[in-house]
């Protein structure tokens, strides 16, 4: 067993659970999720997705989940006591993460702006032009990499008010997460309900809920759906993003994480469905179904506020849900920014041995210092490449190399023999997890991985660009490929790090059955 060292813990089951549930559910569910519903033909990628879920998302919830409680640390010293050539492979995770932190802030900020913003629905009922622009006069962006001299203020001053709360719900560890999701979880859903009543009572609401779950077969054969709902999988649960490994290592020996795995994994997929009643009910009763597209930015930011002033004939009562749907995806947005956090925090100080509350402190300050590059002119383009090489190569590239380590260079049957240490009724078979974990997990993503490359390299899809709209290969390879490759590196400079450190022990604790 690892020796014993000195922790925070969950203060109940519920706790974790929560968080869990409050770090998988987030953004991608309330926008990205129904986006690719109606690109792909409505119940026919609810299928698919649920399916994907069950064979690779489930299981591979359950190994990260496992191996934080196994080892009590974050993914990299996890992955160290694992196999001791390992340790990169975590440290990929922790500083993808860490970047992801940095632009998702942004994301936050703009969602509060959006909420404080509410009052300007009042007057533009039925305008529908001004309703789309709103938002994109208040980030003052330029669309392309270029306008770096202009500053959004608006942004700014929100970027600051989402640091706040991000450091706030996270200081002490445990102690204030445990606490805050007990709000932050039910919140969103109170007002996904609020929201989907009122969606459900407008003319033209039934059509919507037909195109959200009856499904076109004939999607089934489109391979972008299978690689789309995959991806979604795994951005939605928060795995390979080092959260559910630093949330297990805060697990006590007696919690149940087969059933505590399977409660987090449905209550996402459950909201993300409620969050699609929501959009294809309220897009359908404001005639704008189809301009829904898989882009969350688009639809949150552009398409449903256009939704929104077609509510009612009265300004005010827009006005209130315009502030009811953003005050929900700001809900949903500070779980998840603030588990990354907690995630990029708890690899730090538990390989150097620092303070938590001072590490998170620093981390904060850092990462909100560098998220100020996404509030100026050129700030939504280069969100837009740093978001697209985050998820769609490094997320990936750590998911296949946990699985390979995992499933080949270790024993996932040590893995399961955790996983199922305190079940009482439902237990994971072998066969469902070791197959996940050892062939199917690795070759999926391999599979979407080289997809992403061909599309990547796809003349008809902007070149060696990747981008049909056009950003330059300079913007890809400052925002991209340099990211890429530092994060692939960053454990090996740790390693250096660590060396030149004087007075530092590092932990060598192994998997013991």
């Amino acid at each position: 067993m690892s020796k014993e060292v000195s922790r925070d813990s969950w203060g109940s089951r519920s706790q974790f659970i929560l968080a869990a549930v409050g770090s998988a559910v987030g953004l991608g569910n309330a926008w990205r999720f129904p986006g690719l519903a109606a690109k792909h033909g409505g119940g026919a990628f609810l299928m698919v997705y649920l399916l994907a879920m069950l064979v690779i998302g489930i299981p591979f919830l359950m190994m990260e989940i496992a191996i934080g409680r196994k080892m009590h640390r974050g993914v990299p010293g996890a992955f160290r006591a694992i196999k001791k050539q390992s340790e990169p492979v975590g440290w990929f995770a922790v500083s993808n993460a860490f970047v992801i932190a940095v632009y998702y802030a942004v994301v936050f900020a703009w969602v509060i702006m959006m909420a404080l913003a509410c009052f300007k629905f009042a007057n533009i009922t039925g305008d529908t032009a001004a309703a789309s622009g709103i938002w994109a006069d208040l980030i003052a962006t330029t669309g392309t990499t270029s306008g770096y001299d202009k500053i959004s203020i608006p942004v700014l001053g929100c970027l600051l008010i989402a640091w706040v709360l991000i450091y706030t719900c996270i200081r002490n560890g445990t102690g204030t997460v445990g606490k805050v999701v007990k709000y932050t979880v039910f919140l969103p859903i109170i007002c996904l309900l609020i929201l989907a009543g009122k969606g459900l009572m407008m003319s033209g609401a039934l059509e919507g809920i037909k195109q959200f779950f009856v499904p076109d077969f004939s999607s089934l054969s489109d391979a972008t759906l299978w690689v789309d709902a995959v991806g979604q999988v795994f951005y939605s649960l928060s795995i390979m993003m080092a959260i559910m490994v630093a949330y297990g290592s805060f697990l006590d020996e007696k919690s149940n994480i087969a059933a505590d795995a399977m409660i987090i994994a449905f209550s996402d997929f459950l909201i993300s469905v409620l969050s699609g009643i929501v959009l294809f009910t309220t897009m359908s009763g404001t005639g704008q179904l189809g301009n829904m597209t898989s882009s969350g930015i688009g639809t949150a930011f552009i398409v449903y506020p256009q939704s929104i002033v077609l509510l009612t004939d009265n300004g005010v009562v827009n006005a209130i849900f315009a502030f009811i749907f953003y005050f929900c995806l700001c809900t949903l947005a500070i779980d998840s920014a603030f588990s990354i956090i907690e995630g990029v925090s708890t690899a730090i100080s538990d390989k150097f041995h620092l303070n938590p509350k001072k590490t998170t402190l620093r981390i904060c300050c850092v990462a909100g210092f560098l998220s100020i590059w996404f509030t100026l002119g050129s700030g939504l383009a280069w969100l837009d490449i740093v978001d697209n090489w985050c998820n769609a190569y490094s997320l990936i590239l750590v998911g296949i190399l946990e699985a390979l380590v995992i499933g080949w260079f270790f024993n996932p049957l040590k893995v399961l023999k955790e996983v199922n240490r305190n079940t009482k009724s439902f237990k994971m078979p072998a066969w469902w997890f070791v197959i996940s974990i050892k062939i199917l997990a690795p070759v999926t993503l391999a599979c979407f991985f080289v997809w992403n490359l061909v599309t990547l390299f796809n003349e008809k899809n902007g070149g060696i660009y990747g981008k049909a709209d056009g950003y330059s290969l300079t913007a890809n390879i400052i925002g991209g490929w340099l990211i890429l490759a530092l994060c692939m590196i960053s454990g090996f400079i740790v390693k250096f790090i660590e060396k030149k450190l004087k007075n530092y022990e590092p932990d060598d604790d192994e998997w013991e059955d």
